[in-house]
């Protein structure tokens, strides 16, 4: 996925296997927590430890599998799914290495281009394989951020990660509500990678933002954030302060302290 100042394509559209990399996801996730403490505290997500994080994500993709099986076509009314939980947390690297099987069986079971609902752009079921993938990748960088590790992500997929959020950001604002205030008088954003010639312009307008897929790769804009595709995808997860060193900003300082005070996913 190759842009100049926005990603243009349509929702769903990438060069990423989000299938396979669920499962390559997944392996990195269970190779760091195999041999930890999985009482060790989680910086990035307050008050969780290791087991939360890897029965949550486990949990997700259990969840998200259950949807695409039964080929929801409007919101589900429960999120109570049969985890399979081992009972003790010695177990629960191996439940979730189980967890991306179970993944991978409905993926194999469900086109991916099959109409089904979806909380976000793409109402098909492969919004569902990219949305377990970045819950997937998102909770391995918080495990090696745990443990004291850099993490390390694939950068066409830290690209479409990027993308993935912000096209769907627009419709989160059920399970994050601060995102309503994301508005703005005619605001731009523009989220540039060092690494390669991918940027994402977000406007904020009084009724709302998006992704302004039109705006001319030499157009100003009141705020821009600059790193590499790894580190901006950590930056809109809130994993990095856009003040980190990594991260290069100039622009309207307010209105990117506004962003990123609304924007948590």
């Amino acid at each position: 996925m190759k842009t100049s100042d926005h990603t243009g394509h349509e929702p769903g559209f990438t060069s990423v296997d989000h299938r396979a990399a669920v499962a390559a996801e997944t392996a990195r996730f269970v190779a760091a927590v195999k041999d930890a403490d999985l009482a060790t505290a989680v910086p990035s997500c307050p008050g969780w430890t290791l087991a939360d994080l890897v029965k949550h994500t486990g949990s997700v993709q259990r969840w998200f599998s259950v949807l695409l099986r039964a080929r929801i076509q409007e919101p589900p009314r429960t999120r109570e799914v049969d985890l399979r939980l081992p009972d003790q947390e010695d177990g629960y690297a191996d439940w979730l290495a189980e967890s991306a099987t179970v993944a991978a069986d409905a993926f194999a079971a469900t086109d991916p281009d099959l109409p089904m609902w979806a909380w976000g752009a793409d109402q098909h079921a492969r919004f569902w394989a990219r949305r377990m993938l970045f819950e997937t990748l998102l909770h391995r960088t918080d495990a090696e951020f745990a443990l004291g590790l850099r993490p390390a992500v694939d950068r066409p997929v830290a690209v479409d990660g990027i993308d993935e959020f912000l096209v769907n950001l627009p419709f989160a604002g059920f399970f994050a509500p601060k995102v309503a205030d994301l508005r703005g008088p005619d605001r731009t954003i523009r989220f540039r990678a060092t690494d390669g010639d991918d940027a994402w312009v977000v406007r904020l307008r009084p009724d709302g933002f998006g992704l302004d897929t039109a705006h001319p790769a030499s157009a100003a804009v009141d705020a821009t954030v600059e790193g590499t595709a790894t580190d901006l995808l950590l930056l809109v997860y809130g994993r990095l302060s856009y003040e980190a060193e990594a991260l290069a900003h100039e622009g309207d300082e307010q209105l990117l302290a506004h962003w990123f005070a609304n924007s948590a996913f």
